[in-house]
């Protein structure tokens, strides 16, 4: 007797197949759901086996061991075969395919090796002789890259994720620090190789072949070179040797007086030895360029982001060192000033120096809290903008991280951080597109009490940007004019000349500069023309020409 079993089908079809259960051999009748019938036409005393499709399926698939066997012992030294082409051509052609491309192929062909061996011992087949690998090349990937790349070669870029002369800028910077402690790898391999390793998440072995290298020794050149950036360009956490062109730059964006924008993000990490959430946190501060002015890196992710900032340097710094935002208030046209401050993310205290965004549902807001909730939240994204470059650039702190290397994995964060530093001095900006920081707040808001002074400087500021418009279309102005002359159905120019002094952070102009600037906004429903002159720190001598209400068509 056998019976067909259905697994997991719709109702339908199952009431359909168990009408039909099985065969019996030996009565000739059909047993099932309908009650039993009588076949017609069979003489008495021949029986005759019926299978069912599933029985006739079984016997159709059902394996020989020795055909099997001597199809697999001709298959296998095939992909043996193209394995060790698809190899050879690796070698022989990597300067040729991009890095994504080479790692790709490099990771499958491994992959596929991996799976043959293992098939091999299931099966205990003889090994196959293998093809012996090509000749190793003469000359490593990189000595072979260099012989053959002109000075503003775009391979660098793609290899490295910076041109040839911010490499060579780079290479002088880490040069003292790499030579005695890399004896006798050569400088430029070693800072090459590593900046390989960040640009796109290689492997040691990846880098050691690339580099002729052994994987220890690519590894001790990874950390060395980690070390010399964190020892050598550290004077680029400019807070406090920049602040008057930090305090310009949020200027621009109608934010006096501001030295910062302070948020917290996520690093991923395998398992869970740090917390459920398996990540490290990195609270960081920007400016208006998207530079990092300070990082602290490797919080636990279970850690609240207020004990990450209360942890910090940062807030000691402030707090009991006096050592940043001491500098002097800003003189507010109400009468009122308030100190250097910083933004912070909502899920941080309201504190004197730290402003962060009124927490009332939207319907609550008055138009003052809302204008300074508009200009907050576009300060708050150059952070989150400025960690996903920083992810999309070097990738290999976008990735996961095992759990044995979470001691250095803060230590190359901040690297990482320098080395963005670095490339926006060296004026190579990472292109905007699928940068824009478009991550949710995983971090739930600060529920305790709001410092009192920190409310009345909150406060004193949501009604400045109320007053004189925060220019949240980003490049509008609303401005008092001194002269005026115009003739609106004639359409001829008008001219106005005026001077206003400290509008910094009034004015919200798309260009920042210093020295002459350029700009142009429209205004009354006409275009203006106009440059601008810095006569201090915060102090601007500006003029505007403008056009009639159609421009000049």
């Amino acid at each position: 007797m056998v019976k067909s079993q259905t697994v997991d089908s719709p109702p339908k079809i199952a009431r359909i197949k168990q009408k039909v259960l099985y065969c019996s051999t030996t009565t000739g009748r059909m047993k099932g759901g309908g009650g039993t019938k009588k076949r017609r036409g069979r003489k008495k005393g021949k029986k005759k086996t019926l299978k069912t499709k599933t029985e006739t399926q079984t016997d159709l698939i059902k394996p020989h061991p020795e055909s099997s066997s001597d199809h697999l012992s001709k298959t296998i030294p095939l992909l043996i075969s193209a394995t060790s082409a698809a190899h050879s051509f690796l070698l022989r052609h990597d300067l040729h395919l991009s890095p994504s491309q080479s790692l790709s192929l490099e990771s499958l062909l491994s992959s596929t090796s991996r799976s043959i061996s293992h098939l091999l011992s299931l099966l205990s087949l003889p090994t196959p002789s293998i093809p012996p690998p090509p000749p190793p090349p003469q000359r490593n990937w990189f000595d072979c890259f260099l012989a053959s790349s002109p000075d503003y070669d775009p391979r660098w870029v793609q290899f490295f994720n910076l041109s040839k002369p911010s490499f060579t800028l780079l290479l002088r910077l880490l040069s003292p620090s790499l030579t005695s402690s890399l004896h006798p790898l050569p400088a430029n391999a070693a800072l090459a190789a590593t900046l390989f390793r960040l640009s796109h998440a290689a492997s040691f072995s990846s880098v050691s072949r690339r580099f002729a290298l052994d994987s220890p020794t690519a590894c001790r050149a990874f950390y060395s070179v980690c070390k010399a950036i964190v020892e050598n360009l550290g004077h680029l956490f400019e807070l406090n040797s920049d602040i008057n062109r930090i305090i310009v730059g949020f200027g621009w964006m109608s934010l006096p007086n501001c030295c910062g924008a302070l948020g917290i993000e996520k690093f991923d990490l395998e398992g869970d030895l740090v917390g459920k959430n398996g990540s490290l946190l990195v609270q960081a501060m920007v400016d208006s360029e998207g530079r990092f002015l300070d990082v602290s890196a490797g919080w636990p992710g279970c850690t609240k982001p207020e004990n990450v900032l209360k942890r910090s340097k940062l807030y000691y710094g402030i707090e009991n060192l006096k050592e940043y935002l001491n500098g002097p208030s800003f003189e507010l046209n109400g009468g009122n000033s308030i100190p250097q401050y910083v933004l912070g993310d909502s899920c941080y205290p309201l504190l004197p120096w730290l402003l962060t965004p009124f927490s009332k549902k939207n319907e609550e807001l008055s138009s003052s809290e809302m204008a300074f909730n508009e200009v907050h939240s576009r300060g708050m994204e150059l952070v989150g903008t400025a960690f996903m470059k920083l992810k999309k650039r070097w990738k290999l702190v976008g990735k996961k991280w095992k759990e044995q290397c979470i001691e250095a994995f803060p230590f190359v964060i901040v690297a990482c951080c320098l080395l963005h530093n670095f490339l926006i001095k060296c004026s190579e900006v990472l292109p905007e597109e699928n940068v824009k920081s478009c991550r949710d707040n995983e971090f739930p808001l600060f529920d305790g009490e709001e410092n009192e002074s920190g409310k009345g400087i909150r406060d004193a500021l949501a009604s400045h940007l109320s007053r004189f418009g925060a220019c949240a279309g980003g490049g509008r102005a609303t401005v008092g004019i001194l002269a005026l002359c115009c003739c609106e159905e004639a359409r001829v120019w008008w001219c106005l000349l005026g001077l206003m002094g400290s509008v910094s952070g009034v004015l919200n102009f798309p260009a920042v500069a210093t020295g002459w600037l350029v700009f142009q906004t429209d205004f009354c429903g006409g275009w203006w023309f106009g440059g601008a002159r810095m006569v201090d720190g915060t102090s601007w001598v500006w003029w505007v020409l403008g056009v009639g209400d159609r421009g000049f068509g």
